[in-house]
Order: structure tokens, then sequence, then C-alpha cells
């Protein structure tokens, strides 16, 4: 399962899962790009893999990417289809979770399109360059949150109304209608694209969540029993990005590194198609 001479990008490597994901890849003796908003976060975060690694600073690349902006998005693939050979694995882990309604750069609301739209056109844009390097794998972080959603085909902006838990279900529903027909789309092309579920985690991500002064300590302590820590939640992220066990596994969603069955809407194969051709244009890639 050794990583060595594999590249791998992760977005939103500098916290949680993405961080816990880059350090056991580089563990492995890849080497990781690290694509984040926030550099100065990114530094600090590669410090930290390197020191609880011992990893050489070849094998951690930090690169600026904020997918709330398109132009983000086309600016961090041009550099690397410019400056990297090859492409093994690209994971797309970051995340916006229950945020105040706000919108992105190109006027989409914030989940839908940090978590879908962004990751969508990052995955086109650097599809060729993962085709040439076959056997090459896509790996999509999704939510057990999917149940709750419903993609409205009249709505994705939340334009009638904005319910936060909702809008995240709904980001991470199309992380798996994406999924499934991204699988349908790539074949036998030797590019695999799986999704996974990483159960609650301990991580930044629930910042937006309100919980009152006096129940903190209760809330740290109860989630230190009850949620995963960062490195557990990224064992499947792993699994995906290394194991030969799935080699050629194609279009599944994963929990604890087993293959999961998904609720019918989540496979929808019209939903799915019917997403994908709106996100293409509302990401702007005309076919």
């Amino acid at each position: 399962m050794l990583m060595r001479g594999k590249t791998v990008i992760v977005t939103g490597a500098n916290s949680g899962i993405g961080k816990a994901t880059s350090a056991a890849i580089v563990k492995l003796q890849g080497r990781v790009i690290m694509a984040c908003r926030d550099l100065s976060k990114a530094e600090e975060a590669a410090r930290e893999i390197r020191w609880e690694t011992g990893a050489d600073s070849s094998q951690l690349v930090l690169k600026q990417l904020n997918l709330a902006s398109l132009t983000s998005v086309h600016t961090f693939c041009q550099d690397i289809i410019k400056e990297e050979p090859r492409l093994d694995v690209l994971i797309n882990n970051a995340g916006v979770y229950q945020c105040p309604y706000t919108r992105t750069e190109d006027g989409f609301e914030m989940q839908f399109g940090v978590n879908h739209l962004g990751h969508f056109l990052l995955t086109h844009l650097l599809l060729d360059l993962l085709k040439q390097s076959a056997p090459s794998r896509v790996v999509v972080v999704s939510s057990k949150l999917y149940k709750h959603g419903h993609i409205n085909f009249e709505d994705l902006n939340s334009e009638h109304g904005y319910d936060k838990a909702f809008a995240y279900s709904r980001s991470k529903l199309a992380n798996l209608l994406f999924t499934c027909e991204l699988a349908r789309r790539l074949g036998d092309s030797g590019v695999t694209v799986n999704a996974l579920t990483p159960g609650i985690v301990r991580t930044n991500l629930g910042r937006h969540i309100h919980v009152p002064v006096l129940a903190k300590p209760l809330f740290s302590l109860l989630s230190w029993g009850l949620f995963k820590s960062p490195e557990e939640g990224a064992q499947t992220s792993v699994y995906l990005a290394c194991s030969p066990d799935v080699d050629g596994v194609q279009g599944q969603c994963f929990a604890e590194c087993q293959p999961q069955v998904l609720l019918d809407m989540a496979t929808d194969q019209d939903v799915a198609s019917k997403l994908w051709d709106i996100s293409e244009v509302m990401v702007g890639i005309t076919t």
C-alpha cells in the first residue's frame, strides 16, 4: 500500500480530516499537494505534518485554492497541469458546514458552491491529467446527512428560502450524484471514482453550530467520547486513495472502509445526469 512516487491532491488539507489524510499519505511515502484557501494555515499544518511524520519538504506542496471562486479553481488547475507530470489521486475533501447564508464569488449559495460546484469544476479540469496517469483515482468526501437532502432544480441557489442544515445535506447528496454520474462517464478509462461518509468527526466544520456557553464543557466532553478523531475520520479516505482492495472499483460509497448501500435518491441516474448538465452550465463548461 506504499504510495512512493505517487502524487495526491487533497482539498481542504489544512485541518480536520484533510490534514489527517495528508499526514497518512505522507507516512506511506506519497507526495501531497495541499490545496487550501488560507496559505498561512496550510503552512502551519504542513509544519505539524513534517514534525509528526519526519517527511522531507518535497513530500508536501502547498497551493492556494479557493473553491468559492471559479477563477481560483481555473488558476489552480492551470498551475497543476503546467507543473505536474502526473496526478494519481484527487481527494475532494474540503467542505463548508451549515454556514449562515452567503454566496460565493460567482453568486452561488456557499455550501452548494464550495461542496459541489467548486469540486465539480476542479475534477473536470484535472480529468485529462488523471486519465494520462491511469490507473488513477478520484475520492469524494460526502456525509450520511445526504439523507436529509433533496435536489430542487428550481432553486439550487436557495433564493426562495435558506435552511443551513438542508443546504448542507443537499450539497452532500450532490456529491453522491456526481460520483454516480462521473463513474458512468469514466467507464473503463482507468480512472475510478468512489465516495465515502466519514461519520461524525471532531473538526472545526462545526464552527457555525451554536452551543450555549454553559453546555460547552459538556459538549466537548461528549464529543471526545462519541465523535471520531480526525485520524479515524480519515481512514476511509486513505483506504480509497491507497488500497489495492479497491483497484477498479467504480461508483461506490464507503464507510469504515466497507461499501455501503445508499438510498435510491443518491443513485438516481436521471437526477444525476440532469444535475451534471446543470452544473456544467453553472460553472461555465461548454462541451
